[in-house]
This record gives C-alpha cells, sequence and structure tokens, in this order.
C-alpha cells in the first residue's frame, strides 16, 4: 500500500512540473506541496509507526527522544495537509471575487510564501503533540525470557486530552467546515456569473454550451468536497468518541472486540487514503491532465523541459475581453483546453 500510494504522489507530482497540464503556477505549486505533505505523513504514519512495527522487535521511536518527534513529525503533515486544502479553496473564491486579490494571488512568489508559512505554522502548532505521549517501562516475554523495554504510549493526563482535542478540531473539523463553505460559496457564484450572458453571448464562447461545463464545474467541485469530507470525517468523530466515553486509563485500544477500536481503525485508513485521493482528485479532473496521462503511458509526447515550469504562463480566473461582434459587451473567457471552466484554476 505504502508503495503504491508513494509512488502515485510521486508519478503526479512529475505529472503537473514537468508535463504541460494545463495548469497555472499557483496551481502547481499548491498541488506540488500538498504531495509532499501527503508523502510525508504516508512515510511518518504508515512506514515508520505502522509497518515497521511488525517487523522490529523494538523500534527506535519507542525510546526518547524519537518517541515525542514522531507525534510531532505526523501531525504536522497532517495539519499541513488538511490547511493547504483549505487554503488553496479559500483563494480560488477570493480570487473569483476580487480583481485585486487575483493580481495579487497570480504571483508565484506569493503562492510559495504561503505554502511556506502553512507548513511553518502547521509544525509550530504541532510542537505541543510532542509531549502527549511517554516512555514507559514494559515487561513482556521473549524466547522464553523475561525482558524489560521501553514503550512510547498515550499519557493519561488532562493535558493529553485538552491538546488532542484541539488537534482533533484543527485537522479535522474546522477544514472539513471550510472546505464545505467555500466550495459552496464558489458554485453558487459561478451560477450567479453563467446568468450574466445571454444566449447570443454564451454561442459567442466557444461554441460551447456554458450551463453545460458550468454543471460540469460544480459537479467537480461537489466531488472534491464529498471526497475530502467522507474520508477525513470518520476520524474526526472516532477520536471525539474515543476521547469522551472511552478516555479511561484501563480502556485497551488493541482490543478488536470493541466496536469503537475497529471503526477507529477504519476511520484512520480512510485518512491515510485521503493522503493520496486529496491530492490526485485534485489533477485527474483537469482534462488537460487526463491527456498528458495518455501520452505519457503511450510514450507519444516528450515531457516539457525543466524551465517550463517556472516559464509557464499563470491562468486567469476571470479574462475580460473585447468581442469584435459586441465590443461593448464583457464576457468570460471559456477554454475547454483547460477544463470545464477557466474560472477555475485548479480545472
Amino acid at each position: 500500500f505504502l508503495h503504491t500510494m508513494t509512488h502515485s504522489n510521486i508519478f503526479t507530482f512529475y505529472m503537473i512540473c514537468f508535463r504541460k497540464c494545463g495548469m497555472s503556477n499557483t496551481t502547481i505549486i499548491y498541488l506540488s506541496c500538498l504531495a509532499i505533505v501527503d508523502t510525508l505523513y504516508l512515510v511518518w504514519v504508515i512506514l515508520i509507526d505502522l509497518t515497521l512495527t511488525f517487523w522490529l522487535q523494538q523500534p527506535f521511536w519507542h525510546s526518547y527522544p524519537w518517541c515525542g518527534i514522531l507525534g510531532f513529525l505526523q501531525y504536522g503533515s497532517l495539519y499541513s495537509s488538511s490547511w493547504i486544502v483549505v487554503v488553496f479553496t479559500i483563494e480560488r473564491y477570493l480570487v473569483l471575487r476580487s480583481t485585486v486579490v487575483k493580481q495579487h494571488f497570480s504571483q508565484a512568489w506569493v503562492t510559495k510564501l504561503t505554502c511556506v508559512a502553512i507548513i511553518l505554522v502547521s509544525h509550530l502548532v504541532s510542537v505541543p503533540l510532542g509531549w502527549i505521549n511517554i516512555v514507559t517501562s514494559i515487561n513482556f516475554t521473549l524466547d522464553g525470557q523475561n525482558v524489560t523495554v521501553p514503550r512510547c504510549r498515550y499519557r493519561n493526563a488532562a493535558y493529553s486530552t485538552i491538546t488532542v482535542w484541539i488537534t482533533t478540531f484543527l485537522s479535522g473539523g474546522i477544514p472539513i467546515v471550510l472546505v464545505i463553505i467555500f466550495n459552496y460559496l464558489i458554485g453558487y457564484y459561478l451560477c450567479r456569473a453563467s446568468n450574466l450572458f445571454t444566449k447570443e453571448e454564451r454561442r459567442i464562447m466557444h461554441g460551447r454550451s456554458t450551463r453545460g461545463m458550468l454543471r460540469r464545474t460544480i459537479l467537480l467541485l461537489g466531488t472534491v468536497s464529498v471526497a475530502f469530507v467522507v474520508l477525513s470525517l470518520p476520524r474526526f468523530v472516532t477520536y471525539c468518541i474515543l476521547r469522551t466515553k472511552y478516555n479511561k486509563e484501563n480502556f485497551d485500544r488493541n482490543n478488536y472486540n470493541i466496536p469503537i477500536n475497529v471503526a477507529g481503525d477504519l476511520a484512520n485508513m480512510l485518512q491515510n487514503l485521503n493522503s493520496t485521493t486529496n491530492f490526485l482528485l485534485y489533477c485527474m479532473v483537469s482534462r488537460r491532465f487526463r491527456r498528458e496521462l495518455v501520452h505519457v503511458v503511450t510514450c507519444k509526447v516528450k515531457a516539457c523541459e525543466l524551465g517550463s515550469v517556472l516559464t509557464h504562463a499563470t491562468m486567469k480566473v476571470f479574462s475580460v475581453v473585447d468581442h469584435k461582434a459586441s465590443p461593448s459587451i464583457q464576457v468570460l473567457q471559456l477554454d475547454s483546453n483547460q477544463g470545464p471552466l477557466r474560472l477555475w484554476h485548479a480545472f
């Protein structure tokens, strides 16, 4: 699973950076950062915390200071992934609403600083999580002998409970609500924008059905929201249950005869899956991306030069043009080669 998911992130990273997928520079930066932090999350959680546990008798992160460092890295990457999606969605909405904002956020250096700030703040906020676990000594039988080894265990204290509650909302609850709200606002704004044009003006726009393209774009926005919520919400709910009803010192989290333990692990699996579908979903909805993917698989087109990543022209969210047939009419510029609607950067 880790091998497949990590390589899918790396391959999609290659596609958007070194192939002409019709994405703007800002979109490429956001999705590249999302790929990096999601890959790191898979490494910290699946490779180290889960996989190596079954390979090694005494994993190194069960000793001090690695016990706290691993928690810091895991939640830092989880925060980063969730909030990159949130900020990316909010930025799309603000760009639609304001020309001034569009000019500001269309600059690559602004997007780079934004992504760096998200990652730094996310890891800074995750620092308190380095103390929710504690190294304790346990006795168990190994090869017929009783041995004492250190183990990284959850610290049963008010500090840990409060910290986990805050983390649950910052990494799950709040991002889920914001993504739903702003994707709804984007869809609503696009619907209102389409009603500004007459049937004749819609026919002028490349002979395409604006309403049909609009429906597809709103469907894609809904798909992004639903996927993010479906894969993130179960973990949020199970964490809330575990930290309220089952927040007891003698509760055995490894007892799978208890339904909440099974549900909790399934929710964690969905969250891990979200670390790849998050990224792939944004890319696969792009028609140009799918076309380039076919070209790569069939070896039809050479990869673009490395420098094209920096020189690729930024797509416009709104493009006001003077049409020859009606110089006084302002129309939205649509381009079917860059996704369902050129209004939407990612698609």
